[in-house]
């Protein structure tokens, strides 16, 4: 039996608005043990980023509270810790990695110097520890002559050496958990796989929680050990992998395994789930 390493119960978010409240997160329960992935699925504005992003607490606000529900992390409910508790938490015990690295990166630094901000921010190395240690990062993902990249800024690298970057930082202090927001968007077919492979890799030898957030049901099948289908901000159906390919019960996963394109087989009508 794999001991939770996070638990999620009724977690709620809302935003106020000119037109008034919105749900974001409703009420959603969920859990991942150490060293399991548990993949976030569902469609565009489901409320997928918003869960990961209440999970972290980094809820814009205002417009948007957490207004209900527990985040436990090892037993502790970080949604009462104060706020510099919380700060050191992030990247030390729970790292994310952001849909868009392009974005998420500062363009004025080189991506050395941002990895090494965060190890020099929770370990409180000298910086030419920080410096060797950002290099051993950039080789464990794979990105070659890692001594002379470690210099390059942002704009310099490609989308998928970028996304290496993110999973760098994010795994430079070793953190018991990983969310990846949306981890291969924007990137090739090779790159993703590449990107998912690694992800792979340093699960293993980390032994990372993830949890994985995508609208790509592929994905999930060749990185989840868990399903969780999220809908309208509600979690709908969570189940293994197996089960949820084998024998969705829920309609919108149904529904949701239907509108997949199928390369093969006889040439059929793409499935429309109404109201999406």
């Amino acid at each position: 039996m794999i001991e939770d390493l996070l638990v999620v119960e009724d977690l709620t978010t809302r935003f106020q608005t000119e037109n008034g409240t919105i749900t974001a997160v409703d009420g959603v329960s969920f859990s991942i043990g150490a060293g399991e992935t548990l993949g976030l699925v569902g469609e565009s504005g489901c409320g997928k980023s918003m869960t990961s992003l209440s999970v972290m607490r980094l809820v814009p606000s205002p417009p948007g509270a957490i207004e209900g529900g527990k985040v436990l992390f090892e037993g502790r409910d970080i949604l009462m810790l104060p706020e510099p508790e919380m700060r050191r938490m992030r990247g030390r015990d729970m790292a994310m990695v952001f849909q868009e690295p392009m974005t998420s990166l500062n363009p004025v630094f080189t991506v050395g110097e941002q990895i090494m901000e965060t190890i020099m921010h929770h370990d409180h190395v000298s910086r030419r520890d920080a410096q060797e240690r950002a290099i051993e990062m950039l080789r464990k993902v794979g990105i070659p002559s890692p001594e002379r990249r470690v210099r390059d800024f942002p704009h310099e690298m490609s989308g998928g050496m970028r996304q290496r970057v993110m999973i760098a930082i994010a795994l430079a202090c070793n953190p018991r958990l990983l969310i990846a927001d949306e981890p291969t968007t924007a990137l090739d077919v090779t790159i993703q796989a590449q990107i998912l492979e690694l992800m792979r890799r340093l699960r293993n030898e980390y032994h990372t929680a993830t949890l994985l957030i995508t609208h790509d049901l592929g994905v999930i099948a060749e990185t989840a050990d868990r399903v969780a289908v999220m809908y309208a901000g509600q979690i709908v159906e969570s189940a293994s992998v197996e089960s949820i390919f084998e024998n969705p019960l829920h309609p919108y996963t149904v529904g949701l395994l239907g509108s997949i394109p199928r390369l093969n087989g006889t040439k059929r009508r793409l499935y429309v789930i109404e109201g999406t």
